[in-house]
């Protein structure tokens, strides 16, 4: 699908974790969040795609144990071959919460878990 309205473009629909433990936000369409173009997309299955872009940052507190209690759904938690989360999905789909209002709650109540991370200094 493309770029085609605000919520695609403009709200989280997961994180992609890089090698050093750094995160970046990605749209629907797996661009980091904000992007409106495919100009430059890159797979989010790449180690670090997007690295020549300031989009990483490392959080405090972000450890596995914290992100399995905000993704109830196992599903939407990717991980590599040593078994470490590298991708997370905020929604799917089923609950994705413009096309079902219903889980907009779902929704918000992830970002607001995921929202008290701050930046670390390390």
């Amino acid at each position: 699908m493309a770029l085609t309205d605000f919520f695609r473009i403009n709200f989280p629909y997961g994180l992609k974790k890089n090698n050093n433990n750094e995160w970046f936000v990605f749209n629907r369409e797996y661009m980091p969040l904000g992007w409106n173009s495919k100009d430059k997309q890159e797979s989010i299955h790449k180690e670090m795609p997007y690295s020549e872009f300031p989009v990483y940052t490392k959080y405090k507190g972000l450890t596995e144990n914290a992100i399995e209690k905000i993704i109830k759904d196992k599903d939407r938690i990717q991980r590599n071959d040593e078994n470490e989360i590298v991708r997370i999905f905020f929604y799917n789909d089923k609950t994705n919460p413009k096309s079902n209002p219903e889980y907009w709650n779902d929704y918000i109540d992830i970002i607001k878990s995921f929202s008290r991370f701050e930046k670390s200094n390390k």
